[in-house]
């Protein structure tokens, strides 16, 4: 059997593995991506990330509610959005970024092989096509990079068609009057403001007593109001006890407080785990922990030294953008290149709910915690003139420095545009920046960007009081 040898061999061909491929290729590699489905883009583009952000725009344009919050008036394309209305950008979109990632993997000479792989030993990869065919791969460095899919709780009848996870609820054939969230983290606050958004009326159930308890809390309560505001029911400190499909061709789920939920569809958001059941890692000697999760040190480096990982494969925080970003920091060390030296400690958050979160940073909390001594400055999108054009009720920009030196320690974002306008804050963190910046910097009006400026003139405003009161 014939054994092709490549420098690196990336496997998986989600965003991690895509810029890791990319990364290896641009520096010279002889460079092979591995991926067992059709389609390049993993859970990014074909399941998770962009067609979820994608239907939420769909809703929001469907629905008409920034028109409803701007006019006060209902000018919605319509009242009776189908599934296909729902679907029609959303698979425009996913069409377009995989044409896309495929032209760029084709430029830059990366050979693709699709199939199922195996480790024979730690340099020997087996690759299994659809054909029954087998091919051995010999790599000089390996990048693991296999991604992750929806966690299955036994409680809950998957095989039913109305009940779903996060993967599959994205094929839905009928659009819910009634649906129930179960799982409040990220994914699932997303789709059910995103399901709210369209008049289905959702009912959001988690076991914990806060809505995204790792955000800053000021954010996090104001977060459950808003979503609370356009008809999500919230159903926190709750958790399912049973879930039955019914005869009426309704699902039924029974909460430990003895309350009763007839919905028409289900949405279990129960977490992931590691796709790294099919690649026998114990061939290569590479270690797992629990849900298959691989460990890695700060090089991204596994127990096996020139067999690297990187995504959700490795763990939290398991997003698209930090998994690129860790992919190419795992392929420069590997190949002894300085063309990624480290990867920035601070990473952003970008929550896709109505209305967006996005933070960066120490929250209230940490700073409380940890005894450091700050002070918070916030400002209302509504109280600018770009939030007022937008309609954006919701909107704050909250800044949290430290008081000695009023240097930035975190930045908390709530309303349109929070997923972008967060950078701006996390780019001065990076630069160890504070309020003189915001201070001395001149934004475009009108712009959100501008809340920052105002949010440091009100952080700098008590700060003055405070030692005037001193």
């Amino acid at each position: 059997m014939t054994v092709e040898a490549f420098d690196v061999v990336v496997i998986g061909a989600g965003p991690a593995g895509v810029n890791g491929a990319m990364a290896a290729a641009m520096m010279g590699a002889r460079t092979v991506l591995v991926e067992r489905e059709a389609d390049v883009g993993g859970a990014g583009i074909n399941t998770g990330t962009v067609p979820s952000k994608t239907l939420r725009e769909t809703a929001l344009a469907l629905s008409g509610l920034r028109a409803r919050r701007l006019y006060g008036v209902d000018l919605s394309l319509r009242r009776e959005a189908s599934v296909a209305d729902f679907t029609r950008h959303r698979d425009n979109v996913m069409r377009g970024e995989r044409n896309r990632v495929e032209a760029r993997l084709a430029g830059l000479g990366v050979q693709r092989r699709r199939g199922t792989a195996t480790f024979m030993d730690p340099h020997m990869l087996a690759v299994r096509d659809g054909d029954g065919a087998t091919h051995l791969l010999r790599g000089g460095k390996f990048l693991i990079a296999t991604g992750s899919s929806p966690f299955h709780p036994p409680a809950f009848p998957f095989a039913h068609p109305h009940v779903h996870d996060s993967s599959e609820i994205l094929h839905i054939e009928a659009m819910p009057r009634v649906m129930a969230v179960v799982g409040a983290g990220v994914i699932g606050c997303e789709y059910a403001s995103t399901f709210a958004a369209l008049d289905t009326q959702v009912h959001l159930v988690d076991g914990r007593s806060a809505l995204l308890p790792f955000l800053d809390g000021e954010l996090s309560r104001q977060l459950a109001s808003a979503m609370g505001a356009f008809g999500v029911h919230m159903h926190l400190g709750e958790q399912v006890e049973h879930c039955q499909p019914h005869g009426s061709g309704q699902v039924m789920l029974r909460l430990a407080s003895g309350a009763v939920l007839a919905c028409d569809d289900v949405l279990v958001c129960a977490g992931r785990s590691s796709n790294t059941q099919e690649l026998d890692l114990a061939a290569a000697g590479v270690a797992t922990a629990a849900r298959g999760l691989i460990e890695v040190d700060e090089d991204f480096r596994t127990s096996v030294p020139h067999i690297y990982a990187a995504g959700d494969v490795i763990g939290a925080p398991a997003l698209a953008a930090t998994g690129m970003e860790q992919a190419r920091a795992a392929i420069t060390r590997a190949l002894g290149s300085d063309l990624k030296r480290d990867l920035a400690t601070l990473l952003p958050v970008g929550i896709y709910t109505i209305p967006e979160v996005g933070a960066v940073g120490a929250t209230e909390e940490q700073l409380q915690a940890t005894g450091v001594d700050y002070v918070a400055g916030r400002w209302r999108a509504a109280d600018t003139p770009r939030g007022c054009i937008l309609g954006d009720e919701h909107g704050l920009l909250k800044l949290l420095f430290r008081r000695s030196d009023m240097q930035l320690l975190g930045v908390h974002v709530m309303g349109e545009q929070a997923t972008e306008t967060v950078h701006v804050g996390m780019t001065a963190m990076l630069a160890g920046a504070g309020a003189e910046l915001f201070n001395r910097a001149c934004f475009n009006f009108p712009t959100l960007g501008d809340m920052y400026k105002y949010a440091t003139y009100d952080a700098l405003l008590q700060t003055r009081m405070a030692r005037e009161r001193a």
